[in-house]
């Protein structure tokens, strides 16, 4: 005979409330004609043990036909809220022919089925206090269990956990993987409601939410749920299939469901997913502290209730590691986080140093350069824990409760910065080995950005110092002008900048101010930014015109970066911008030339703002493009603003508002230079730089006529002698008569050589300055240098007179000629 399963309901009074199709195939009564009838009219002999409340018996039942059919059957109670049961539960399989009661026969319309279904419950059955028996005629009771069927054998001994519920969420049947998981008989859940078979109140609902929408909808649903199971303290994850069971009428009568165990596929995502989380959130912003908080901010609570960070001394400072084994250092706690507010575990204050005991898992970590597990069973786990206790005895309650820890050494290119250490207290599933494996991969991704903030920070103090031993530390005396300037190095993550400004003294009382901006970041910006300012001071000393100073500063750009070519023939990349204006406080000229650089900023002394107009012109190291200087007079008291684009520009703002902002605050009162460039920084800085900036702020000053003294020279010899007796005049007048005897001979000497070697227009000018200056201008092009005269030379000696008399002498280009200039100390 093929074997059938079937299923039906009976309620407390022996009536039939539920028949399923697999009934139907082996008695041959469709649920139509059974569902309502006394069930002791289907059965042809007595039921097993004298009453269908028997766990499990054979009887034979009645078939349509008329025939017999033995069948072995298993009762199981469905009990109601308030503990009694309302039916019964009756499950039926063919019995063997060893196991069929006397004048049994099979039926020959009994059909083949898979497995049992459950039955359709038709009509609510009443629960009255005393159930009354479902007796039929009074016969032998089965003595064993029966054999299951095949179906029946796959289900009980399938490896995932499967359960058949009814629509109110009740239990039917579980096989074997589902009773062990609950950790219960069958007895013990027939009959009962899903929430009330698990401990896990905050998880349950949302399962008992999802049988509830397939007994609703009819439609099967696949979910996964995590649940920590009454047999295990770790938290397992279960890929879950929910389908609707329907009788032969379509009616949903029950919802099954099979429980795939997928905690190992669901660690291993979460593992995943947190070390992709910590690529993304570690290391955000280059600084060491920040970095280790990121650390401490993914893993609690996620991983631990309780993380700290200690970092050895050197990698704070931002030096190389010292030859000292990292296991005798002293460590620094720059970061810790807990689960509890205010982390009431930490025995450290953050920023405090501290000392692991040598048998401790921190120390251990440090020492062994791997991760060390430790907890409750281990007595030097609890010497340390008694330790912090002593230390800080206000966690002692937060520490009690800790019950597994791993150490991990943060460790970067070989080099050990440091021990992170985790704790759980309140989550009960104790550290294992995947979990230091994990733990190590975090930590040793957070010790690389550790490093690289370290190596950063180094590599950002190296730059800084190094630019601000190039930069004016003090600006130098002059008279042209006052100055005041402002460096602010950016802290983004490309690093120092190549910004920088300088205030040059020129000749007759002139004064160059020069502000610049290499291309990049880092070293070798700033190596670059020095060799340009080393450039500007020395052709500065030349005296060239703005434009031909930044001409031979292209060519040296150029140069420099032909000397930068790297191994597979390509130029190194090497640019950078400049301004240089020279202002002359005698006529209150300025003249100025820019490459690649923004124009200046000019207040009026009756407050008109505005910027120069100007010819940006190309940046340095492109070559080949001209330069073009502009002129402009000023009136004494004008406010000159030069600085680099860091000031302006900035990706989220647009650069003419931003120049308008920095014209206001230039017109905005202050009581001095200083004042004005904080004003100005507060008022036009973005909140964060992207670049470095500097400005340099400039007013103009002018040299009165009382203070310059100007002759025309008629170009013949017989006229030096009233030229040189004006001059000593005029020294009388000044009160500078103890100059008077060295200033006749440099006016002698240069006057005589003006006559003598160069070409008329000449003239001779006296400045009286912080030095008194003396310049003769000629039309000749042609400048003298100093020789060593031969022991019967008639000429040659005056100019090498002139240089050991005074302070310094030199010459310089004009557009007409040149001027030779000498200046000599005032008396004090």
């Amino acid at each position: 005979m093929e074997q059938v399963a079937a299923a039906a309901v009976v309620d407390i009074r022996g009536v039939v409330t539920g028949w399923s199709d697999g009934a139907r195939r082996l008695t041959g009564y469709p649920a139509q004609e059974v569902v309502g009838r006394a069930v002791r009219e289907l059965i042809a002999g007595p039921p097993p043990g004298g009453s269908l409340r028997s766990p499990a018996g054979t009887l034979v039942l009645r078939h349509r036909d008329g025939g017999a059919v033995p069948v072995r059957v298993r009762t199981c109670p469905l009990h109601g809220a308030d503990g009694r049961p309302y039916a019964y539960a009756v499950t039926a399989e063919p019995a063997l022919a060893a196991e069929s009661p006397p004048g049994a026969r099979p039926s020959a319309d009994s059909e083949p089925s898979a497995g049992a279904e459950p039955p359709t419950r038709t009509e609510a059955s009443p629960r009255p206090d005393a159930a009354p028996r479902l007796d039929a005629a009074p016969g032998p009771a089965a003595a064993t269990r029966p054999e299951p069927t095949l179906a029946g054998q796959a289900f009980e001994q399938a490896s995932m956990s499967m359960s058949v519920f009814d629509t109110s969420q009740r239990y039917l049947r579980l096989n074997a993987t589902a009773r062990r998981i609950l950790g219960v008989a069958e007895e013990e859940v027939l009959g009962r409601a899903y929430p009330g078979t698990v401990d896990d109140t905050e998880r349950s609902p949302e399962l008992l939410e999802r049988l509830r929408e397939v007994t609703e909808t009819g439609f099967p649903v696949r979910c996964e749920h995590s649940v920590r199971t009454p047999s295990g303290i770790r938290e397992h994850a279960w890929n879950i299939e929910m389908w609707p069971v329907r009788d032969t009428t379509d009616d949903i009568v029950g919802v099954a469901l099979a429980a795939f165990d997928s905690t190992g596929q669901h660690r291993a995502r979460r593992r995943l997913a947190l070390l992709n989380e910590a690529a993304t959130t570690i290391g955000t912003t280059l600084d060491v502290v920040r970095t280790a908080e990121e650390l401490v901010d993914l893993v609690v609570p996620r991983f631990a209730d309780f993380v700290s960070v200690d970092l050895l001394d050197w990698v704070l400072g931002g030096e190389e590691p010292p030859a000292t084994d990292p296991e005798d250092a002293v460590l620094r706690r720059v970061a810790h986080g807990s689960a509890h507010p205010g982390t009431p575990e930490a025995a450290v204050h953050l920023g405090d140093t501290d000392v692991y005991p040598p048998n401790s898992a921190p120390a251990r970590a440090l020492r062994e350069a791997h991760a060390v597990l430790s907890g409750a069973g281990d007595p030097d786990f609890h010497r340390w824990v008694a330790e912090r206790n002593i230390r800080a005895p206000g966690g002692r309650p937060y520490r009690e409760s800790a019950h597994s820890v791993v150490a991990v050494p943060l460790r970067a290119r070989g080099i050990t910065l440091g021990v992170a250490v985790a704790v759980r207290t309140t989550q009960p599933e104790p550290y294992a080995e995947d979990d230091a494996v994990l733990a190590e991969e975090v930590a040793s991704r957070a010790a690389v950005c550790i490093d690289n903030a370290r190596r950063f920070a180094r590599e950002r103090g190296t730059a800084l110092a190094l630019q601000r031993s190039l930069l004016p530390r003090g600006l130098p005396g002059q008279s042209a002008a006052e100055v005041a300037h402002r460096y602010l190095p950016c802290g983004s993550f490309a690093g120092i900048g190549g910004d920088w400004f300088d205030v040059i003294p020129l000749s007759g009382s002139r004064v160059a101010l020069v502000v610049g901006d290499v291309v990049g970041h880092g070293i070798p910006s700033t190596a670059t930014m020095g060799r340009l300012c080393m450039a500007v001071r020395t052709l500065a000393d030349v005296d060239l015109p703005p434009d031909e100073l930044l001409t031979h500063l292209d060519d040296l750009v150029t140069h420099l970066a032909g000397d930068g070519v790297s191994d597979g023939g390509e130029v190194a990349e090497l640019g950078a911008t400049c301004l240089y204006a020279v202002y002359d406080p005698v006529d209150r000229r300025l003249c100025m030339a820019a490459a690649g650089h923004p124009a200046p900023v000019i207040v009026l002394p009756g407050g008109t703002v505005r910027l120069v107009p100007m010819a940006a012109g190309p940046p340095l190291g492109v070559g080949g493009l001209p330069f073009e200087a502009t002129e402009l007079q000023l009136p004494e008291g004008s406010l000159l603003a030069l600085y680099t684009d860091g000031l302006v520009e900035h990706p989220e703002r647009d650069v003419d508002r931003a120049t308008e902002e920095l014209c206001r605050a230039l017109a905005a009162p202050a009581r001095n230079l200083e004042a004005l460039c904080d004003t100005v920084l507060k008022a036009v800085l973005p909140e964060d730089p992207v670049d470095d900036v500097a400005l340099l702020l400039a007013r103009t000053r002018a040299l009165g006529e009382d203070r310059v003294a100007t002759w025309d020279v008629p170009p013949d010899p017989a006229r030096v002698t009233h030229i040189r007796q004006a001059a000593v005049e005029q020294l009388a007048d000044w009160g500078l008569q103890e100059a008077a005897f060295v200033t006749e001979l440099v006016v002698s000497e240069l006057v005589t050589n003006a006559i003598r070697y160069g070409t008329p227009p000449i003239r001779l000018r006296l400045i009286r300055d912080r030095a008194l200056i003396c310049e003769v201008s000629d039309g000749s092009p042609t400048s003298p240098h100093l020789r060593r005269a031969h022991a019967y030379d008639e000429g040659g000696r005056g100019l090498l007179l002139v240089a050991q008399l005074t302070q310094r002498w030199g010459s310089r280009q004009l557009a007409g000629g040149k001027t030779i200039w000498a200046e000599q100390p005032l008396p004090e």
